[in-house]
């Protein structure tokens, strides 16, 4: 028997990745939403690429930014029977991660943080699924309530008290 969390679902609620309808534009800045349970990208890219192959969308290749994963996968990844390749750049924005799936269709996802609360979640992979090319990750993020855990900036030879 199966508990009502099962693996894919988040309170329930379905929640993974969401492409926007209309497809991938060249004006806006993303073309979906990806909101992972960690920040473990070997353990959260193979259901990603599983979740994707259900949506028709065969990944053949995944890159992400640096930061802000704590452990990443190798440069390949097996999933269903087939090899993903991967890679990592400094110069990607934090927040998204790119694929190319079957065909060299290129799909940039906003990346929901994993610590964000349901509420938050939905709001933004709703907000990705809209047609917008105003919209940028920050934005979609703060309006859906997203709030990064601020930093406290150490000055050299003082302690923070």
């Amino acid at each position: 028997m199966t508990s009502g969390r099962s693996a894919g679902f988040r309170n329930g609620i379905d929640v993974r990745v969401r492409l926007r309808r209309d497809g991938t534009t060249a004006e806006a800045a993303f073309d979906g939403a990806w909101w992972p349970r960690s920040r473990d990208l070997a353990v959260e890219l193979p259901e990603l690429i599983a979740a994707l192959d259900l949506l028709d969308v065969r990944v053949e290749r995944f890159t992400h930014p640096l930061q802000p994963w704590e452990t990443v996968p190798a440069r390949k990844v097996a999933v269903n029977g087939r090899v993903v390749r991967t890679g990592a750049f400094g110069t990607m924005h934090p927040q998204l991660v790119s694929l190319t799936a079957e065909g060299g269709r290129r799909i940039d996802l906003l990346v929901v943080p994993p610590e964000a609360d349901a509420l938050t979640g939905v709001r933004a992979l709703r907000m990705s699924g809209q047609r917008d090319e105003r919209s940028t990750p920050q934005y979609v993020l703060a309006a859906a309530g997203s709030r990064p855990v601020p930093e406290v900036a150490q000055l050299a030879g003082r302690r923070a008290v």
